[in-house]
């Protein structure tokens, strides 16, 4: 992943300054990200969440809001969207965090391009951050503006811009979105309540999806919180972007690529699907996705699991569910009765499976038998031969 300084003219001739972060490879997509009412392109939420989508292909554009006004944040999103179309691509994923998130909404509209939306810890009605700061209504009435203090930092506030935040519609702006959207919020938001996230669920339309961010807080400071809604949102928003902007390389194969974001984090393509691969933090890593060992579990498991799904069905036996855990380590090769080797370590592989369903033991020994038949089980127990030699030439890797 790679980050680039830009700048473009926004709200009254106003130059704005922005982050674009950006894949190892050519984007899946582009994105907007819409900063909180005290934040800043560079605060944590804006950073963790633009980055791990990057993360994910989707490059995600982060900038600077010309002011404090709710109408010219509105302006500021269009004239964004507007650098993207004409310098790299229309955004098709717009997020916003907190009050930036009621602007996505309200923007979204007159960004044709835009086919996914998401809020994080947004209100229902911008008009809530007037709450925030009751003790300096009647002096910002008196004289026209007022310092505040919100969320421990001190914020000068205009009359104008409560006129502002009092003329939105939020129901109606909101109702005709028809939009996909995805609202995240904390049951713990200090700053926000859930409650908001309710309305804003009820007054949009279908498709409409919410995930609970629970144990975050409202700035989103934890970096796992901000991974986790940026995991959810790329895995979300893909579904609805558009297959003819979609510049992911149909890979043959599977190809691996550094992410560039952290020491070891890693993109996985695979026909038109990327993972992420990561080593956790106790080994230097950012812990942004499973570790290599978890995904050779990860490919034994769902490997058991259908090889065992497939005979069953064939069979017409009751299997409601199959489940499976599995945890690799190294242990002493005397440990092993049946092992061959009988010196040093060796790798063990457990693995755990849960029947759900009305079968009798004949037939749950059949399928502990058919679990060892699954062509992943068995490569691991075959001889594998792994030629590996440089690439030629140095190219441009899509994702």
């Amino acid at each position: 992943m790679s980050t680039e300084a830009i700048r473009f003219p926004g709200t009254q001739g106003h130059e704005l300054t922005a982050r674009l972060d950006t894949p190892a490879g050519a984007p899946r997509a582009y994105a907007l990200f819409a900063h909180c009412f005290t934040c800043s392109k560079d605060s944590k939420a804006a950073t963790y969440v633009s980055q791990a989508l990057a993360g994910h292909g989707i490059a995600t554009l982060r900038f600077d809001f010309s002011s404090l006004e709710f109408s010219s944040n509105i302006e500021d999103l269009i004239a964004a969207a507007d650098w993207l179309r004409k310098n790299r691509a229309a955004p098709q994923i717009l997020a916003g965090h907190s009050l930036g998130g009621a602007a996505v909404l309200a923007a979204a509209s007159k960004i044709p391009e835009a086919r996914a939306i998401a809020t994080i810890g947004a209100p229902f009605d911008p008009a809530h951050v007037t709450r925030l700061i009751s003790g300096s209504l009647d002096q910002i009435h008196a004289t026209g503006e007022a310092e505040a203090n919100i969320g421990g930092r001190p914020v000068l506030i205009s009359k104008k811009f409560l006129d502002d935040l009092a003329s939105q519609n939020a129901a109606q702006t909101i109702g005709a979105l028809r939009k996909p959207l995805l609202v995240f919020h904390s049951p713990l938001d200090a700053s926000v309540d859930i409650d908001n996230a309710s309305k804003i669920f009820l007054a949009a339309k279908h498709p409409k999806s919410f995930v609970s961010l629970d144990r975050a807080d409202h700035l989103l400071t934890r970096q796992e919180d901000a991974r986790y809604a940026a995991t959810v949102l790329a895995a979300w928003g893909s579904r609805y972007l558009e297959s003819k902007e979609d510049t992911a390389e149909d890979i043959s194969g599977v190809r691996i690529a550094e992410a560039g974001q952290g020491k070891f984090a890693q993109v996985i393509a695979t026909g038109r699907h990327r993972l992420q691969a990561d080593e956790p933090a106790s080994t230097g890593g950012d812990d942004s996705g499973p570790d290599p060992y978890q995904l050779l579990l990860s490919a034994l498991g769902a490997c058991t699991s259908m090889t065992m799904r497939a005979y069953a069905d064939q069979k017409k036996w009751a299997v409601e569910r199959i489940t499976i855990d599995l945890k690799h380590d190294k242990v002493y090769a005397t440990d092993c009765v049946e092992c061959e080797t009988k010196e040093g370590k060796i790798d063990k592989i457990e693995r755990v499976i849960t029947l759900e369903g009305d079968l009798d033991e004949t037939q749950r020994a059949r399928l502990l038998e058919i679990a060892n038949k699954c062509p992943v089980h068995r490569t691991l127990h075959s001889e594998v031969w792994i030629p590996t030699r440089l690439a030629a030439t140095a190219k441009a890797i899509r994702f």
